[in-house]
C-alpha cells in the first residue's frame, strides 16, 4: 500500500476522532459558550490541518512518483545487468556443451560407422543375391512360359482326344469292347489267370439260341460266377455336358433307365440256369464308379431293383474286392484238399506201421524163445558135456581147453503198441 493511502487513512482517523469529540461535546448539551469557541477553534484547526494534509499529500505523491521513476530506472539497470550475466553464462555453457558434444558426436560417429559397416556389407551381398534371384526369376519365367505353352498344347490335344473318345464311346460296339477290356484288366490285376481262374466269351446253347457272357469266374468246388460288362454311357455323357439343370436332370433319368434296361436284359437271360454250380445271380459290371454313383444319386433304389432280379451291380472297386475274395477262397480250398491228402497218406502209413509192428513183435518173441532155448542148451552143456570133457584135460590127453559159452541175459524188447487210429480224426477239420 503506497504512502498517500496511509496519509488518507491517518487523516480520516484524526478527523473521526475530532468529530467524535465534537459530537461528544454537542451531546453534553453545549454546557457553555466556551465550548462553542472551542468548536470554532477546532474547526479552524481542522481546516488548517486539512490544508496542511493536502500539501503533505501532494508532496508525498510527488515523492512517490520520483521513487517510482528511480525504481524503474534501477530495475531496468539490474535487469540489463542480469541479462548480460545470463547471456555470458549461457554462452560459456553453450561453448562447453558444444565442445563436449562434438567429442561425443565423434565417438558416436565412429561407433555408428562400425555398426553400419556390416550392414553395408550385408546390403551389398543382398544386392548381389537379388540380382541373381532376378536373373533366376527371368529364366524361370521363360521356362514357365515354355511349359505353359507346352501344357496348353497338350491340353488342347487332350481335349481333342477326349472329344474323339466321347464320340467313339457313343457307338455301342466301341462301348462294349471298352467295357470288356476294363473287366479283363481288372481281374488280371487281382492275380487271376485266363482259362484257369476265369474264362472269357464262353458260349452256351439254349432253346432260345446262344448265350455268351463276357466272363465266367471259376470258384472253388467247381462253382462259377457269370460276369457281364455293360456300359450305360450315352445318358450319362449327355447329363454331364448339359448346361441347363432341367436338361441335366432329364438326361440323368435316361441314364438310370439305361442301367435298369441292362439289368432286365441280364435277368431275362438267367445265366445261372445255363452254368452248372452257379449261384442264382449274375454280376453286371459297370467299368466306372461314376456310372453307378450318378445313377444312385438320381435313384437310390436302383441296387434293390437289381437284387430283386438276381443281378448284382459291381464297379471296379466292388468287383475287385469280390474277385480277391474268390481267389482267396480258391487257395483255401486247395489247402484243404492238400490237407485231406496228407490225412489219407497218414492213415495208409498208420496201417503199414501196424503190420510192421506185428512182424516185429513176432520176431521179438522168436528171439526171446531162441534165447531161452540157447540158455537151456548151455546149462545142459555145462552140467553134462563139459564135465566129462574136462576129465580128458585132467588126464592130459588133450592140450586145448574148452571155452565155456556165456549165457544170454538180455531179451528182445517188444515194440510199443500203435494206436494212431484212436488219435487221428477221420476227417480233417475245416480250415
Amino acid at each position: 500500500m503506497d504512502l498517500s493511502m496511509w496519509l488518507l487513512l491517518l487523516t480520516g482517523l484524526v478527523v473521526g476522532m475530532v468529530l467524535g469529540y465534537v459530537l461528544a461535546l454537542v451531546r453534553a448539551g453545549a454546557r457553555n459558550q466556551n465550548l462553542e469557541i472551542e468548536v470554532a477553534r477546532l474547526s479552524t484547526a481542522i481546516t488548517a490541518e486539512r490544508a496542511a494534509f493536502a500539501e503533505r499529500l501532494e508532496a508525498a505523491q510527488a515523492t512517490q512518483t520520483q521513487l517510482g521513476n528511480e525504481f524503474k530506472s534501477l530495475a531496468a539497470e539490474a535487469l540489463q545487468m542480469n541479462n548480460r550475466q545470463f547471456l555470458s553464462l549461457a554462452d560459456q555453457h553453450l561453448r562447453t556443451t558444444q565442445v563436449a558434444g562434438q567429442a561425443d558426436m565423434a565417438k558416436r560417429a565412429v561407433a555408428i560407422e562400425a555398426m553400419v559397416e556390416p550392414l553395408n556389407t550385408s546390403l551389398g551381398q543382398l544386392r548381389t543375391q537379388l540380382g541373381l534371384a532376378e536373373e533366376s526369376r527371368v529364366n524361370s519365367a521363360a521356362t514357365l512360359t515354355e511349359q505353359m505353352r507346352a501344357l496348353a498344347t497338350e491340353s488342347q490335344s487332350l481335349r481333342t482326344q477326349t472329344s474323339q473318345l466321347v464320340t467313339a464311346l457313343r457307338t455301342s460296339d466301341v462301348r462294349g469292347a471298352w467295357g470288356e477290356a476294363q473287366l479283363r484288366r481288372l481281374v488280371e490285376s487281382a492275380g487271376m489267370m485266363n482259362r484257369v481262374d476265369f474264362s472269357t466269351q464262353v458260349t452256351v446253347q439254349t432253346d432260345d439260341g446262344q448265350l455268351r457272357p463276357d466272363m465266367v469266374v471259376h470258384l472253388a468246388g467247381n462253382k462259377n460266377i457269370v460276369v457281364d460288362s455293360k456300359v450305360a454311357l450315352v445318358g450319362y455323357l449327355d447329363s454331364t455336358q448339359a448346361q441347363d439343370e432341367t436338361v441335366r436332370f432329364e438326361r440323368m433319368g435316361a441314364h438310370v433307365r439305361h442301367v435298369k434296361k441292362h439289368v432286365d436284359d441280364l435277368s431275362t437271360k438267367a445265366y445261372w440256369d445255363q452254368f452248372t454250380n452257379s449261384p442264382e445271380f449274375v454280376v453286371m459290371f459297370l467299368p466306372a464308379e461314376s456310372f453307378l454313383s450318378a445313377a444312385l444319386d438320381h435313384d437310390p433304389a436302383i441296387l434293390d431293383y437289381a437284387f430283386s432280379r438276381n443281378v448284382v451291380i459291381a464297379t471296379p472297386t466292388t468287383l475287385l474286392a469280390l474277385l480277391k475274395t474268390v481267389s482267396f477262397t480258391w487257395r483255401q480250398e486247395a489247402i484243404t484238399e492238400n490237407a485231406q491228402q496228407v490225412l489219407k497218406v497218414g492213415k495208409e502209413l498208420h496201417a503199414r506201421l501196424a503190420v510192421l509192428s506185428g512182424h516185429l513183435s513176432k520176431v521179438g518173441r522168436a528171439i526171446q524163445t531162441s534165447a531161452e532155448t540157447y540158455n537151456r542148451a548151455i546149462s545142459s552143456y555145462e552140467s553134462r558135456v563139459l564135465v566129462s570133457a574136462r576129465r580128458l584135460e585132467d588126464l592130459d590127453l588133450v592140450s586145448q581147453e574148452l571155452e565155456t559159452p556165456a549165457m544170454v541175459n538180455s531179451y528182445a524188447r517188444q515194440p510199443a503198441a500203435l494206436d494212431l487210429a484212436a488219435e487221428t480224426p477221420a476227417t480233417l477239420p475245416d480250415l
